[in-house]
């Protein structure tokens, strides 16, 4: 017998992450299925602190918008036949001054990070990167703690950064320079 899977939409989603046996999971939905993401280690949450305050400071400083952490849950994919799907993101931020709800944020970031932990999956990690550029990601910040590099992603194309190298807003945060050395603690 075929059994045939269950297709959850962002709505779906939302009600199943909200029950409390799922309370203390990280979870995202991947084009209709469910995804437990393992959680973090200690220097995956030192270095997304580093970029938080970094980009953080910058955004308040300017009043240009709004940053997210935590694993902020975005509806980035709708589709008809239910196969929505909802990313958690290490950062994010979004222009504009406006007061988010307390749900999954129907809106692409305007910049995304992500910093990898060694239980991420090269495979997942580059759907994740085109479905939030497909969304309308303007710039997509990948950072590797083992390498000390980060990869930028725009719609144009993809650069890595070492530590020689700055990360930069460009038209998404201008004035936003972060030298690479600085996101990563000494070894």
């Amino acid at each position: 017998m075929v059994m045939e899977r269950q297709v959850i939409s962002a709505e779906g989603f939302l009600e199943i992450v909200g029950s409390p046996e799922y309370v203390d999971r990280i979870l995202e939905l991947v084009e209709g299925e469910i995804v437990e993401i393992p959680k973090t280690s200690g220097l995956h949450g030192q270095i997304t602190m580093l970029l938080s305050l970094k980009i953080a400071n910058h955004v308040v400083d300017n009043g240009l918008g709004i940053v997210t952490a935590a694993e902020t849950g975005f509806i980035l994919e709708r589709n008809p036949d239910g196969r929505d799907t909802v990313r958690g993101l290490d950062i994010a931020f979004i222009r504009g001054a406006r007061v988010l709800p307390d749900q999954l944020l129907d809106v692409a970031p305007d910049l995304a990070v992500e910093v990898i932990s060694p239980s991420n999956e090269a495979t997942d990690i580059r759907l994740k990167i085109r479905q939030l550029l497909n969304a309308g990601t303007a710039l997509v910040w990948i950072a590797y703690p083992d390498l000390r590099i980060v990869d930028v992603h725009t719609r144009a194309g993809a650069t890595t950064l070492n530590a020689a190298d700055s990360l930069s807003g460009g038209d998404v945060l201008p004035g936003l320079e972060i030298p690479v050395r600085e996101i990563f603690p000494a070894p």
